[in-house]
């Protein structure tokens, strides 16, 4: 039994710390990993690719203005998390990751700030990092961790889902997180239907939601089995299944009256409420100047969302 949260993620992060994957960000590097944090959210935010080693700071400066408000360079970052150098099978520095010094949610580590340079991509790096906090987290007995990342950022929003985070929120940005009490999931595809299944060591895939569309409307179907689901995999399979149907371009609203009562679902839930946030995180980046990707279709109703590119491996 975990007694004091602070306690095991303090040596959840000694843990990382002491791993092969991870190096600590040393006393006087702080700026250089501000530079290769100031890349991914260039890449991220604006789309381009800048090589972070290379930066000048007039560039630096003029990078943090285009990103306004999410550029801005926080001092004093090292109190509320602890930063690390990505290494890769050599031991060079080929990424970023921070996790903070304090859990969210129901006592998750906090991840923030994962990004490896264009050309260490592919080769396993931020998933080996993902499956390293995982490790630590759940060895000092923490539920896991959680992160967050934006809609208007595809490339991180596909990956993370390939990796099997399961949605737990929208408040703000996109929450996924990965939790012991949270299964093995799966999302197929299957005569024009997606079909979300939970991994069950007695009986294999179990079918839990099916979602299709009804003309422009979505439809979702419930299982016996997703109706009798514990707490979490009840509270997180619809908002994990609604986000695999935004990137899909599907519809994520079931009718006139349940895009009225949408804003309900403005933190989490049914996947109206995903729509809704979606209008409003893609208002927020176009007002801002950054690139958003658009719906297929013309909209003429907010039935429908952006069906984007896929990305490679981080």
């Amino acid at each position: 039994m975990v007694r004091s949260w602070d306690a095991a993620v303090e040596r959840a992060q000694d843990r990382l710390a002491a791993g092969p994957r991870l190096r600590v960000v040393a006393v006087g590097d702080e700026q250089r990993f501000a530079l290769w944090d100031l890349a991914s959210l260039v890449e991220g935010g604006l789309g381009e690719r800048v090589a972070p080693d290379g930066l000048a700071p007039e560039a630096e400066r003029r990078w943090r203005e285009r990103l306004g408000e999410s550029g801005r360079e926080w001092p004093g970052g090292e109190l509320y998390r602890r930063r690390y150098w990505v290494l890769d099978e050599g031991g060079a520095v080929a990424g970023t990751v921070a996790v903070d010094n304090w859990t969210r949610g129901p006592g998750q580590l906090a991840v923030s700030s994962l990004y490896v340079i264009p050309e260490a991509r592919g080769r396993g790096l931020a998933a080996g990092v993902l499956e390293e906090v995982y490790a630590a987290a759940v060895a000092e007995g923490l539920p896991g961790f959680r992160l967050e990342t934006h809609w208007t950022w595809p490339h991180a929003v596909r990956y993370y889902l390939r990796r099997g985070l399961w949605v737990v929120g929208w408040k703000r940005s996109l929450a996924l997180a990965r939790m012991p009490q949270l299964p093995l999931y799966q999302v197929r595809e299957e005569d024009g239907w997606l079909h979300l299944l939970v991994a069950d060591r007695a009986r294999g895939w179990v079918p839990m939601l099916a979602a299709g569309r009804e003309g422009r409307w979505l439809r979702l179907d419930e299982t016996p089995d997703y109706r009798a689901a514990d707490g979490w995999v009840h509270e997180y399979a619809r908002s994990t299944l609604a986000l695999h149907l935004a990137l899909e371009g599907r519809p994520l609203v079931r009718g006139p009256q349940w895009w009225a009562e949408a804003w309900r679902w403005s933190d989490a839930g049914e996947p109206e409420g995903l729509a809704y946030r979606i209008e409003q995180f893609e208002q927020s980046a176009r007002a801002a100047g950054r690139p958003v990707v658009g719906p297929q279709d013309p909209p003429t109703a907010p039935v429908a969302v952006p069906g984007l590119a896929d990305s490679g491996d981080g």
